[in-house]
Formats: structure tokens, sequence, C-alpha cells
């Protein structure tokens, strides 16, 4: 970055630059006549950014990253002639964070902080320009922070659910159950569970391959969701297993759950293509609820024990 000269020597108008836009006063003029103009080449870095300076492009373009304290990169902003860069380390006379780095050939005007801020008391219309300006980035950088956590409330919700079935995964179920079993024990309200193991899935896979596999999945996931309240919940717990929560139900209601859901598990159609032979479908189903001294743990084990019993007993069935 070198000089080239000064502001006055140049003979540029100020309305053409966007802080002074619409400013008619000549002392102002004369003030910013002194401040030099430096010309940077383009992929060049302005190493000095970090002071309290304000650059003003009056050709070529430049581009500002700011990074936070953390270190985390932000996003791009691109400079054209006439715009500026550098307001806020003046205003609050703090080190800025920004990198500026030239897009391509640009000459800059730049002007010391304590020129801008005798500027500022002697030129309303800065003053007025400098406000515009900040308002806007402001608004500009609260849309970007609720883009951002838009973006981050939906991977998080990706990171939640079991990327086949669409169901809940299991690192949602051991942040929620302790969360549904603190409040039902709280509320003395009751709360369910229904875990389902798909019927010698591992021979179902042998027979009709893997990608018919995951159609069953798919399919006993869908059977499950269509099943149940909006209140309540299915979790792919793992392979061929998952669960289903039923917050607000005593474990009768959570028994007519169940063998509904088994009933529709037998009539699930897994291949499309009705020209295929239909493949039998089944589940086994364990049943248990949240006793009153209980917690997630024992909740778990006593739907698991139901579920060996189910099998135990034939498979295709609901027990508790």
């Amino acid at each position: 970055m070198e000089q080239i000269g000064t502001f006055g020597a140049r003979c540029t108008p100020i309305d053409d630059l966007q802080l002074f836009k619409g400013e008619t006063d000549p002392d102002v003029a004369s003030m910013l006549a002194s401040c030099p103009i430096v010309r940077v080449a383009r992929g060049q870095r302005i190493a000095d950014v970090s002071r309290e300076r304000l650059y003003i492009v009056l050709s070529g373009e430049l581009e500002v990253v700011v990074d936070t304290p953390a270190g985390d990169e932000g996003s791009g902003t691109r400079i054209l002639p006439g715009e500026s860069a550098g307001e806020q380390a003046v205003l609050d006379d703090a080190v800025d964070l920004a990198a500026m780095t030239a897009l391509e050939d640009s000459e800059l005007l730049v002007i010391e902080s304590s020129t801008v801020w005798a500027l500022i008391e002697r030129s309303h219309v800065l003053a007025r320009n400098l406000l515009r300006l900040l308002s806007f980035r402001i608004r500009a950088a609260n849309a970007l922070l609720r883009r951002r956590q838009k973006l981050g409330d939906f991977y998080r919700q990706l990171s939640l659910n079991d990327a086949l079935t669409g169901l809940y995964n299991r690192a949602w179920l051991n942040d929620m159950l302790p969360k549904l079993t603190a409040r039902a024990a709280e509320d003395g309200g009751a709360l369910s569970l229904v875990m389902v193991d798909l019927d010698h899935f591992k021979r179902f896979n042998d027979t009709h391959g893997h990608i018919a596999g995951d159609s069953a999945l798919a399919a006993a996931a869908n059977v499950l969701r269509g099943g149940l309240r909006p209140s309540d919940f299915a979790v792919r717990y793992g392979g061929e297993e998952m669960m289903v929560l039923l917050p607000g139900a005593s474990r009768d209601q959570a028994v007519t759950v169940a063998e509904r859901l088994c009933e529709r598990l037998r009539e699930a159609i897994v291949f499309s293509d009705m020209r295929l032979p239909l493949p039998h479908l089944t589940g086994s189903f364990g049943v248990a609820s949240l006793a009153a001294d209980g917690n997630e743990r024992a909740l778990m084990e006593a739907a698991d024990a139901a579920l060996y019993r189910a099998k135990e007993s034939g498979r295709n069935r609901v027990c508790i």
C-alpha cells in the first residue's frame, strides 16, 4: 500500500462519497483535502486495518471479512467506490477485527480518527449519513444472525433425526427421555414406553436384500408415525429396534396403542411394486409404564424385559 497523493489534489467531489452525500459546506472539503490517498494492488491485504482509520474506496473494490473475538471468520462484504469501511473502529475506539483485501487494484481515501471526529462535529450531513449507514449494517447483521440461527436449528434437527426413517434417533432419546420422566414425576402424570423389534429382520435382509431391508425399516417407521398422537414420539433406537414414547398414557392405554401398531405393521406394504412377492413384516412389542419411584433407566429396562417376553412367546405380539 503506497500513498499516491492527497484528496485535495484529486479534485473528487465529496458528494460522490456515501458518507458526505448532500454535503455543501466548503470547510468540510477543506478538512478532507490533506487526507492521503493510497493505492492497493489486487489481492493485497491492508496490514494496518486494525488501526483507528476510516477508509473510503475511490476506485476499485475491497472485501471486508469480520472475525469474531473467538476467532470464527465471518462472511465477506464488498465495498464499492464511494462506500466506506472502518467506521466502527473509529467510533468505539477499539481494535477493528476486520480483514480488508483488495479484489482489484484500488485507490482509498484514508481519514484518521481525529479528523473523522472533527468532521462529525462540523458536518451534520456526515453525522446523519453515518447513522443511516450504521443502522443499515445493524439490520443486515441481525438478518444474518437470524439466518445463521435458522440454519443452526436446521442442522441440529438433522443431528437428532435418523436419516433413513426420519424418526428421532438415540441422541435425541438420551437427551429427552430423562426430561420426560422428570416432568412426569414432577406433575404426577403418566409416561409409557413401547419398545419394538422387527421380527427375524436378519432373515428378511438375507432373503430380500438390504435395499428391501431399508424399505422395511422405512415402512415400519411410517406405521409408528401414522399411529401416534401429535404429543407422542417415535424413535429409532438402533438397527431394527424402535420405540414409542407416550406422555400421559397409562399402561392400559399404551397396550391399546401397541396392539394397534402391531396389527398395522402386519398390513404394511414394503414393496411398492406389487408384481414382487409381498414380504411378511411383523414386530414384537414390549410395553412398560413409569413407576411412581422410577426413572428413565428403570422404564427402559421394564420395556426391554417386556419385549423379551414377546419374543419368547412367539413374536408378532404385545407383552407387558
